[in-house]
């Protein structure tokens, strides 16, 4: 037999885990509910159970250990540390460290450890089944992360913290309410599956269904059912190019409970620092997606001569904003700069920094709303094309 296509040997605890305990509840807790049944109240401890272990892993090993997009006081890491572990996906050091691979190799089927280019099977759960050589633990990339003393203390308890949050916790409810096995299956079993399935479709569904409104240089996609399913993390297409924003649903519609709670934990003082993206950056990113789907669109039909030449005049502009705004930029960095470098300014220096600076202020908000108003012009030249593509049809 050829090594070449021999697999890797199989993880047996991660079978058990992935495999095994899913085949249980399809079994056990249909089960028990015909037998025994279950209550509101059990329901309602494994729906809270689900939000607190999902939403530890959304807010605290993605968005703040994974990306640094917000900072955290430390009631909120110990919280996250805890409930994260409940969620049985490993370590934060080696979630994370996982994570950052997979951004910075995203696609790569030989260094992304949950490459979508492998298949759906392998990226929602197949990686984690077999010993395969990428995914050897490597902690070259989370150096800050070892120096973060909740990260390390959870690394190190990791299974006794694990077993007390899935197990030992359902059984002390159950106990108290009467019905031990019942909420076991229900508290422990139940949630832990869903819990697990919910965020493996980050890694395979949301890199194979939706939409690519701001880069189509990786096949991470929107996705709101996603969005509802995973506490807004199926927004991932925007994810992947802006990763460092505390945000993943950026308009106010779109659900997104973790940004919510980032939000409402920075306004009791528990989170600071949050990281929000330019929207000037996220226009030109939608506009530049954009220009390149006209450009192919473009290409692919005749005699288009006349919405090419309105094509490039558009694209002409669009480069003279983002120039314009990088200038823009550079003056803001260099003002702060000059404020930062003085000692005890006078009152009328101060005052005129204050007002150059809402100069500035006032530009970029000009650029943004010019690029907006360009992608409605953009979106009608499509229209027109798709009518003269009609036509000629």
């Amino acid at each position: 037999m050829s090594t070449a296509n021999t697999k890797p040997p199989l993880i047996p605890i991660n079978v058990a885990i992935f495999v095994g305990l899913p085949l249980a509840a399809v079994l056990l807790v249909p089960a028990w509910g015909l037998y025994h049944g279950f209550d509101a109240l059990q329901w309602g401890w494994a729906l809270l159970f689900l939000y607190l272990n999902g939403m530890s892993i959304t807010g605290g090993y993605h968005r703040l250990w994974s990306h640094r997009a917000y900072e955290a006081r430390s009631p909120l890491k110990w919280f996250f540390a805890c409930w994260g572990a409940g969620a049985l996906q490993n370590s934060i050091l080696i979630w994370a460290s996982d994570h950052r691979r997979h951004h910075r190799y995203v696609d790569d089927d030989a260094r992304d450890p949950y490459s979508a280019g492998r298949g759906l099977w392998f990226s929602h759960m197949g990686w984690m089944l077999r010993r395969y050589q990428r995914n050897q633990p490597d902690f070259s990339n989370a150096r800050d992360l070892e120096n973060d003393p909740v990260v390390m203390w959870q690394h190190r308890h990791y299974v006794p913290l694990t077993i007390g949050m899935n197990l030992l916790l359902p059984i002390g409810l159950g106990a108290w309410h009467g019905d031990i096995i019942g909420t076991v299956l229900l508290v422990g079993l139940l949630r832990l599956v869903v819990n697990h399935h919910v965020t493996f479709f980050i890694n395979s569904l949301a890199h194979y269904w939706g939409s690519r409104p701001y880069t189509e240089a990786n096949s991470a996609r929107d996705n709101g059912l996603l969005a509802f399913l995973t506490y807004g993390e199926g927004y991932h297409n925007f994810h992947h190019i802006f990763q460092g924003d505390y945000r993943n649903g950026i308009r106010w519609w779109q659900w997104d409970p973790t940004k919510w709670m980032i939000n409402l934990c920075s306004r009791v003082g528990l989170a600071t620092n949050l990281r929000r993206v330019p929207d000037f950056r996220i226009q030109r990113a939608i506009l530049d997606t954009e220009f390149q789907r006209a450009h192919r669109k473009l290409q692919q039909s005749g005699n288009c001569e006349s919405l090419r030449a309105i094509l490039e005049r558009e694209y002409l502009e669009f480069t003279e904003s983002i120039n314009r705004w990088k200038a823009l930029q550079a003056q803001r960095y260099g003002r702060t700069r000059e404020q930062l470098g003085g000692v005890l300014e006078e009152k009328r220096q101060h005052l005129q920094h204050k007002w150059e600076h809402a100069a500035v202020r006032t530009k970029l908000k000009e650029l943004e709303y010019s690029l907006k108003m360009q992608r409605k012009r953009l979106g009608l030249l499509m229209e027109q094309l798709q009518l003269q593509q009609a036509r000629l049809a």
